[in-house]
């Protein structure tokens, strides 16, 4: 019988050059969708897939992440005595949703090297990976469908995305043999292909289910361009090794290090809330007049 996945880990270290200015003083995962920073999406997908444990991986100058997640007692006082029982009570859920445990990557040196920074939190369990700029919106959160595949194969898996011929380049792809219409062995993955390169047109946007033995697979990654271990290449080792399994998770996914992906979603979650959708209709339709 397989463990139950309680581990998770977000790489949050990153600089965010693609929101630069902002992000030279605010963290990337702190920038709002409305009145929720990005990353409070993700930790919230985590939490409904029944993770326990996560561990942010961040970098100095990041401590607002860190206080984020934590109470803010002063804040919880006065907003109980204001008679604002409700917003203090959203405040102590965010901070009891699950525990937080910080691990620093101390240079940027590549996603692979960061997931390798939560070794010592994670030891032999299986766990996790969910990048902080993909927001996938779905029925059943992502990274649980993922959990389901590995319950029922036993096998690390990825969460793929078909994307259109000409963006193939701007994402890991893998290729290998169906196992049934959504799933597939991995036999090769490329990160970043030029489209005639490309082994298919599924994407990894960036949820994974991973066994502890990915750790020796990264320890074993040489530093590629920029000095920089890509996950991408311990995985592949991984999928040669022990093997490793792709699922085309059903939901949307945005891209939220991206501004227009950033906008997307901001328009779509805005349009979801009662009391913003009439408001924010208007504002389009002033704007397309």
């Amino acid at each position: 019988m397989n463990q139950k996945i309680k581990k998770a880990v977000i790489p949050a270290a990153g600089l965010g050059t693609r929101f630069l200015p902002v992000t030279k003083a605010v963290p990337k995962e702190m920038i709002p969708i409305i009145d929720k920073p990005m990353i409070h999406y993700i930790v919230e997908e985590a939490v409904q897939s029944g993770i326990e444990d996560i561990v942010l991986i961040t970098s100095r100058h990041k401590e607002d992440l860190e206080r984020y997640f934590d109470y803010n007692y002063e804040l919880e006082d006065r907003l109980m005595k204001s008679g604002k029982e409700d917003w203090a009570k959203q405040l102590k859920i965010i901070a009891e949703s699950c525990n937080i445990i910080c691990a620093y990557q101390k240079e940027p040196a590549g996603l692979g090297h960061a997931v390798g920074c939560a070794k010592a939190v994670i030891g032999n369990e299986t766990f996790a990976v969910l990048l902080g700029d993909d927001l996938i919106d779905a029925k059943v959160p992502c990274t649980k469908q993922l959990m389901a595949i590995y319950e029922k194969h036993g096998v690390s898996t990825v969460g793929v995305m078909e994307v259109p011929e000409e963006d193939v380049i701007k994402y890991g792809i893998v290729g290998g043999t169906p196992i049934d219409d959504r799933t597939f062995k991995v036999t090769t993955m490329v990160e970043k292909p030029k489209k005639e390169e490309a082994p298919s047109r599924f994407a990894i946007p960036g949820r994974y289910i991973v066994d502890a033995k990915i750790f020796n697979h990264i320890k074993e990654t040489k530093p590629g361009r920029g000095g920089e271990v890509q996950f991408t290449d311990a995985l592949l080792n991984l999928a040669k090794k022990d093997g490793l399994l792709a699922y085309q998770f059903e939901g949307d996914r945005y891209d939220t290090g991206d501004r227009l992906g950033y906008l997307d979603a901001t328009i779509t979650f805005g349009l979801r809330r009662p009391e913003l959708r009439e408001g924010l209709l208007a504002l389009m339709r002033k704007h397309f007049k």
